[in-house]
């Protein structure tokens, strides 16, 4: 009797490589991936439901929970989707301070991220090395916010926290070291033998192929494809300050390496534009209870990509009906095909490419028993 040609090799959801819980379930023929399967699901905890039972104001707390990496991309895509509803339009010291803090949250999620790809790479000095001089940036959201990992600065009509002249300082010093840190780890990164092997060519995702799957963030510029909210549809101070959108063309896991390490040195320029041409004046006005009946969909680009929130109001002081579409999930189809035609060992870094955080985008599908209405939640 013969045997099948392909073994089937489950991938989660528990799993050294997974951060967290999700499940992949490859075909391969010999160490060769011929068919995955995604299946989400595992980290559903109702965020959409808690948000119609929640106020406007209460729901700011839970929107910075959507995730702990890139907190302040959520909870500005809310408040600009709540105040749309409300009819609020918040200061320009605020546009720009929730600027500054979006840019420096960009540089401790790509820092945070360069620091796992190259750990799973194998390459764990330089691991320990950007983490080190990460918690630079972290002490600065110390500094500015009162928090490490939740801020808690964006609020409805603007920001909780001004910036001071001595915090102005305090981040730029903090930058200088941060840049001349960053440049090294990007030469590194171009010229380390090593780590080209285990990422230059590995997770091909061709131009027309991350179009057609609707990838978002620095999986798409990392296949030469121009694209980010803050240039396409500026939100904030984007439109204000200019900046370069950063793409490479090589269409793998290193040139994602790439776009994100270079995408670091840019947010530190736009972070010292913000600071140099910060207007003066008030940093908060007040927002009602209620928002009239309507709908709107805020975007940002967060650390990872295209973030969506969709809110609908009804006159009341709650939401009627919320949606959070975030970037991984868009980044799923676009990943599944890097995945095919690799080998066994290079799933790990292949997967890490992407930035995942299954808990940001996880779902699940209810169907009605009687009605057979089938209805996605995210979270």
């Amino acid at each position: 009797m013969g045997y099948a040609s392909t073994i089937k090799v489950p991938f989660g959801p528990q799993h050294p490589a997974l951060k967290e819980p999700e499940h992949f379930l490859f075909e391969c023929e010999g160490d060769i991936v011929v068919n995955v399967t995604p299946r989400i699901g595992y980290v559903h905890r109702g965020m959409e439901k808690a948000f119609e039972l929640g106020t406007y104001s209460h729901d700011m707390y839970l929107a910075e929970r959507v995730c702990g990496i890139c907190t302040s991309a959520h909870t500005t895509c809310y408040t600009q989707a709540v105040e749309e509803l409300m009819g609020v339009e918040i200061p320009a010291r605020a546009r720009y301070i929730r600027t500054i803090i979006a840019e420096l949250e960009r540089l401790q999620s790509h820092s945070l991220w360069v620091g796992i790809v190259a750990h799973e790479a194998g390459f764990d000095t330089l691991f320990m090395y950007v983490w080190r001089d990460r918690e630079v940036v972290m002490n600065l959201f110390e500094e500015l916010t009162g928090g490490r990992v939740l801020h808690a600065i964006n609020t409805l009509g603007g920001v909780r926290r001004d910036i001071s002249p001595d915090a102005v300082l305090k981040i730029k010093g903090g930058l200088d070291y941060f840049e001349k840190r960053t440049k090294e780890y990007l030469r590194v990164i171009k010229t380390e033998r090593t780590f080209l092997k285990r990422t230059s060519g590995v997770g091909l995702l061709k131009p027309d192929d991350a179009a057609s799957l609707n990838a978002v963030g620095p999986t798409l510029r990392g296949s030469g494809i121009r694209n980010d909210v803050r240039v396409d549809d500026p939100y904030i101070a984007y439109g204000e300050i200019p900046f370069n959108l950063i793409t490479s063309d090589g269409c793998d896991v290193l040139s994602r390496t790439v776009v994100r390490t270079e995408e670091m040195l840019e947010s530190i320029n736009i972070i010292r534009y913000a600071l140099d041409h910060m207007p003066a004046g008030e940093i908060r006005v007040r927002a009602p209870k209620n928002a009239p009946p309507g709908e709107v969909v805020s975007r940002v680009e967060a650390p990872r990509g295209e973030l969506m929130h969709y809110a609908r109001s009804n006159g009341t002081a709650k939401p009627e009906r919320y949606k959070v579409r975030a970037p991984t999930l868009a980044n799923i189809p676009s990943l599944c095909k890097t995945l095919m035609g690799v080998h066994v060992a290079d799933i790990p870094i292949i997967l890490a490419g992407i930035d995942p955080c299954f808990a940001c985008m996880d779902r699940m599908l209810i169907i009605g028993k009687k009605t057979n209405e089938k209805r996605y939640f995210t979270r």
